[in-house]
């Protein structure tokens, strides 16, 4: 039975999420057709220019993301601080940015006086309009729409682009997180598509080492911090690797990206075919910091999207999320267990 996605996305369990989207049939519509020749790798790009745009002015911080022939992945955050301390004004602003909004909206944002009438409309579409701000769903939604309408505009067609509704995994504690983003990371690796991190095209790690090589200014700005229009806002980075936890409230990536960096390039050339299963060296640094074992390591990078179905984490952290919405049971105990061995 289908579980209602209220019920599979809750901030106040974790602000963390993976979610995954395939096109119709898991027809190559983002990569090469084999029958006709046609190439429609583009579309990645489209993919992730979409979901930056959106991610800055959403309440919603992009992780992780990589884009394939006829599917993508995406690691999201939800930035409960920002969402919560938005304006009325902010709102709007930001709502109008993606949607077209109503006369009064505007009237508000060009410091017109409104009537009682309009005032009390405006009220209540601001309250709807915040809501959706901080929600993966409607991200998703403003995400897979545009794509599918600028598809279909492409091809001179109709009808439906992706299969059904976006699949979400709620990642629950910092060890599902990093090994969610590793899985993401990899996935051109795993498919075979891709040799290395550098050429992994349309990944985040990809993005993300290609901008720690270039030398910036003291003092100057990422070219991706200033936008030409100023009706728009700036598009927002990807979320960086903050190294330590501040509060109940993950304040960026929980770990050193140079950690980072060590492991997925050990995980990765670990899960090759034409390498042995591990490296004859000690583990890093991340691993051991986290009690996991490299065997355990290995399983969640290779099969992560497997061992686990709409909630991943410590095992009683799943258990008491699924108790909360109720359901009989969770997927991926073995490897929590392995994974978080004190938990």
């Amino acid at each position: 039975m289908t579980t209602a996605r209220r019920h599979l996305i809750d901030v106040n369990s974790t602000p963390y999420y993976h979610v995954i989207h395939r096109c119709v049939r898991r027809a190559y519509l983002c990569g090469e057709d084999e029958n006709t020749g046609r190439s429609y790798e583009h579309r990645r790009a489209w993919i992730i220019d979409r979901a930056k745009r959106l991610a800055s002015i959403f309440c919603i911080d992009i992780c992780a993301y990589a884009v394939m022939s006829n599917h993508y992945h995406l690691v999201l955050k939800i930035d409960v601080q920002t969402h919560q301390s938005l304006s009325h004004q902010d709102v709007v602003f930001r709502w109008l940015q993606v949607y077209s909004g109503s006369l009064v909206a505007k009237k508000f944002l060009n410091d017109e006086v409104l009537t009682d009438a309009e005032q009390l409309l405006l009220d209540t579409d601001i309250a709807n309009w915040h809501e959706r701000l901080g929600s993966i769903s409607w991200f998703m939604s403003s995400l897979n729409q545009y794509i599918s309408h600028k598809a279909n505009q492409e091809d001179d067609c109709k009808g439906a682009f992706w299969d059904g509704r976006f699949r979400s995994q709620a990642l629950i504690g910092e060890q599902a997180l990093l090994a969610c983003m590793m899985y993401v990371d990899l996935n051109p690796i795993r498919a075979g598509v891709a040799n290395s991190l550098q050429d992994s095209d349309y990944t985040s790690i990809q993005q993300r080492i290609g901008e720690a090589s270039k030398p910036t200014l003291s003092g100057s700005q990422p070219s991706s911090q200033s936008s030409p229009d100023a009706k728009k806002l700036p598009l927002k980075p990807l979320l960086a690797f903050a190294g330590t936890i501040q509060g109940s409230i993950l304040a960026g990536i929980p770990f050193h990206f140079i950690d980072y960096l060590d492991l997925i390039d050990w995980t990765g050339r670990a899960i090759r075919n034409d390498k042995p299963g591990f490296i004859p060296s000690s583990q890093p640094s991340l691993l051991a910091r986290l009690n996991i074992s490299t065997e355990s390591w290995i399983i969640s990078a290779k099969e992560f999207n497997r061992q686990y179905s709409g909630i991943c984490g410590r095992w009683s952290d799943m258990c008491a999320m699924k108790q909360k919405y109720g359901g009989k049971w969770c997927r991926g105990k073995a490897q929590s267990e392995a994974l978080h061995p004190n938990g």
